[in-house]
């Protein structure tokens, strides 16, 4: 008792989570910091990153900040927090950043979380932060939403274990204001930045992720409020969804109609059977182990639990996981048999209090009596007050020919137990209305007809009545029938019209109608798997399919629908009556009919392409009519007045025209050069040759052959990491980008050209400010013969930026157009980074 009473207490840690960088989260803890010091409150700073944000550093003004541990790693110094000078110092509040972050080698230890862990050890409250990037388990789902890997990690049971975990939010919109107003970075990375990690997709992603993992805790937080409180009544905080399988036929349809209730609600599923106590299930281990991995595969999580009494531990289950919805398949049970025992379902609902129960129906319920009885087309309903019917009535009639005996003559009890019988005939159908004529002419024999409580007949008179009872109840209940039979099937035909005519619509209205007209059969028709096979040279060939494991040729098939000779609908799942078969050969001829459309456009497509290259060859015939022809004749001029014999010319003339000569001369090479690097990428004839090259060298190069290179303004730093990639061809690509920039972008101020880099990535930005492209124009900018759609009269035939976007495509990089702020055009060329066994 005395060591429990000695040992200090465990700090508390609070924790500010927040969705990317730049949210505030260290804005939030720095304020929670100044809120308890202003109450009196030991507060000092381990370790705060400011990453140069001004308003960050202002709050640690009038802070005690503890000076960090310098360290010395790879010939560079670095910083770290010095926790034995923070665990001397031992406040009450230590404020220490970036949870997630690692130390250099030779720390104390290797994670600052550690850290962290040894001073709330000690009694130390912390306030930290971290990214939702740097949870561990969502670690890889950020980087396949932002492309970018990350290195540091924290474990998220170190994040749960926290006191209070504080959600720093904000809108993407804001915080690409932020970063824009250069309150998140450095100006010469706000432009990466903005258009890689930080985009509107990005952002909103990593917001949800975060919004999620939140709630999650919060959610585990009420879990263990309620055990602690033993609080079992159920609190609608989050839909959950529990779905009940006792293993038998039914339960797959219960798992699946779970699934879409579930997914409508945005809630968590989860699927429970319950084990009688003596283990005797009826249900093999392999059947149940179908329905788990069912379950699984729909994203909900599978519960075995021991009971006796099902329904209550069923509800127990449901009101433990706090779940607000059940669903349970009908009783197999017969009618009779739930005379004696109502079911399980119904003592469920008379029980669940707060929780919604959905009863699903399904083809075993009922029992074999129910499936007997359906075959009738007359309802189920009136069919039971027929036989209700047909019991009652002829009683009727009975007692009031019994009372009015003296009032009432033969004739009169006739034609009440005729009109009896026509009367459950119209109700019931034939069942009932043959059971009701045979009631009655037994009744009116024995108690109207002499001798007097006999059965036997002796009026020829009397014999022909009861026959007559007899035909006309059969008759009328036969004219019921078949009225609704015939109701039954108008309904029907009503169903398969509205079936065809959704189907001609899908081949109608779709871009691609064939998947989805074979996936409306699949879903019409229950079925596992619908494809459409196809008979070429001798061999069957699947032309489309949906779902799983489907039939490869019709002999595989449940049902086989074929549309010509060599063409099949084939479907696997259940074997389907002939009735609808009508609607299958339909659905066929219009999967037929949508293979046609598809293959059409198809031919289409290739039709438009050959008239696309039509077209680009007509357009590059066009441009060389011009822009050849152009420079051919300056060269022509040139050299007709240098060698003609009756002009005299100056030097200086002389010079002129040998000047004008060269530069037609170099222009005419770069149309060619460029004409000759299409049909290179267009025939795959590029192999580039990767090594690491630094931008500043390629930029240099490629200026020295553009024209007009002092209007460019370069700011490539030199310490920038190099890039992988074919310094030719990355040469070829700096100078065309550079050249169009040139051309069609000369603004009030000069080209820029910048670099930086971005996860592993370096960028490299040829920055105008002319006119820039039309909006959504960006990508037909890099197709070949585009000259601002043709907009001006500067020479050149348009291929530069769609031979950059080949050769830097083919290096294994990206380029791309983007609107320069204020107007003008902005061509990035981003490229892998070198790495350090590749420099």
């Amino acid at each position: 008792m005395d060591e429990q009473q000695e040992r200090p207490r465990r700090g508390e840690l609070r924790i500010y989570l927040g969705a990317a960088p730049g949210v505030g989260k260290t804005f939030a803890m720095l304020g929670e910091a100044w809120r308890r010091k202003e109450r009196g409150t030991d507060v000092v700073v381990g370790l705060v990153e400011t990453h140069g944000r001004k308003k960050t550093a202002q709050l640690l003004d009038g802070m005690e900040v503890v000076p960090r541990r310098r360290g010395v790693y790879r010939g560079s110094e670095f910083t770290e927090m010095d926790v034995e000078a923070v665990l001397a110092r031992a406040p009450e509040v230590a404020i220490v950043d970036e949870l997630a972050h690692t130390n250099i080698p030779g720390s104390r230890h290797e994670k600052r979380w550690q850290d962290v862990e040894e001073l709330l050890e000690a009694g130390i409250d912390v306030l930290s932060t971290v990214n939702v990037q740097h949870l561990q388990s969502l670690n890889d789902v950020v980087e396949k939403i932002t492309g970018v890997p990350q290195q540091e990690t924290v474990p998220d049971e170190v994040v749960r274990k926290a006191e209070q975990v504080e959600l720093v939010d904000i809108t993407p919109e804001a915080l690409r204001r932020r970063l824009a107003h250069g309150n998140v970075y450095p100006a010469e990375r706000i432009d990466a930045a903005l258009s890689n990690y930080f985009r509107p997709g990005n952002l909103t992603a990593l917001r949800e992720l975060a919004l999620l993992w939140v709630a999650d805790q919060v959610d585990v937080a009420l879990q263990r409020y309620r055990a602690q409180q033993r609080i079992t009544d159920t609190w609608e905080t989050r839909e959950r969804v529990v779905v009940s399988v006792t293993g038998g036929p039914e339960s797959e349809t219960l798992i699946q109609r779970g699934s879409r209730i579930a997914a409508r609600a945005g809630a968590e599923l989860l699927v429970v059977h319950v084990l009688r106590g003596d283990g005797l299930t009826g249900v093999g281990p392999a059947e149940m182990g179908r329905f788990r991995k069912l379950a699984e595969d729909l994203g909900a999580t599978f519960h075995t639990v021991v009971g006796d009494d099902v329904p209550t531990a069923l509800l127990d289950f449901a009101r433990g996981v706090n779940a607000t919805q059940l669903v349970l398949g009908t009783s197999r049970r017969s009618r009779l048999a739930r005379l004696f025992d109502q079911g399980i379902g119904a003592t469920v609902v008379q029980r669940s209090g707060a929780i919604d129960v959905h009863m699903v129906t399904h083809e075993e319920a009922g029992g074999r009596l129910r499936k007997l009885v359906n075959r009738s087309p007359i309802a189920a309903s009136r069919r039971v007050s027929g036989w209700v019917l047909a019991l009652l009535l002829p009683a009727v009639a009975t007692a009031i020919g019994a009372l009015l005996r003296r009032e009432l003559d033969f004739s009169t009890d006739v034609v009440d137990y005729f009109l009896a019988t026509v009367l459950v005939a119209l109700v019931g159908g034939l069942g009932p209305a043959l059971l009701a004529a045979f009631l009655s002419a037994g009744l009116l024999n024995f108690f109207f007809t002499e001798p007097f409580y006999t059965l036997t007949v002796h009026a020829q008179s009397n014999v022909i009545t009861l026959v007559a009872m007899v035909v006309v109840g059969v008759l009328v209940a036969l004219v019921v029938d078949t009225a609704a039979r015939q109701g039954k099937l108008a309904a029907q035909a009503r169903t398969e019209a509205s079936l065809l005519a959704s189907y001609a619509k899908t081949v109608l209205t779709n871009t691609a109608p064939l998947p989805r007209l074979l996936e409306k059969v699949r879903e019409n028709f229950g079925l596992e798997a619908v494809s459409l096979v196809e008979k070429r040279d001798g061999v069957w060939h699947r032309v489309e399919e949906c779902g799983p494991n489907p039939c490869g040729e019709p002999d595989e098939a449940d049902v086989d629908v074929p549309v010509t000779a060599d063409v099949h609908l084939t479907l696997r799942g259940r074997a389907l009556p002939a009735a609808d078969r009508r609607v299958l050969e339909a659905a066929a001829g219009q999967a037929l009919l949508a293979l046609r459309q598809q293959r059409l456009a198809a031919a289409t497509a290739r039709a438009e392409r050959k008239a696309e290259a039509t077209e680009l060859r007509t357009a590059l015939l066009s441009a060389l009519g011009h822009d050849l022809r152009t420079p051919l004749t300056s060269i022509k001029a040139s050299i007709g007045s240098l060698r003609a014999q009756d002009i005299e010319l100056s030097p200086e003339d002389t010079e002129e025209l040998l000047a004008t000569a060269e530069e037609s001369t170099d222009r005419l090479a770069g149309l060619v050069d460029n004409l000759l690097d299409s049909s290179r990428l267009a025939t795959g004839a590029v192999r580039p040759q990767l090594r690491p090259v630094g931008y500043d060298d390629v930029v240099a190069h490629a200026l020295s052959t553009v024209d007009n290179s002092e209007s460019v303004v370069v700011s490539v730093d030199a310490r920038l990491p190099a890039v992988l990639a074919d310094p030719g061809l990355l040469e070829r690509v700096v100078a065309n980008v550079i050249d169009n920039a040139l051309r069609h972008g000369r603004g009030p101020e000069p080209v820029q050209v910048r670099a930086s880099t971005h996860a592993e990535y370096v960028e490299l930005r040829v920055i105008d400010h002319g006119r820039g492209l039309k909006k959504g124009a960006s990508d037909s900018a890099f197709a070949p013969f585009q000259r601002l759609g043709d907009r001006d009269n500067t020479p050149g035939i348009g291929l530069g930026l769609s031979v950059a976007k080949g050769f830097t495509e083919a290096m294994g990089g990206t380029i791309r157009a983007e609107d320069t702020p204020g107007g003008g055009l902005t061509v990035v060329v981003s490229l892998p980074a070198a790495r350090e066994g590749q420099r």
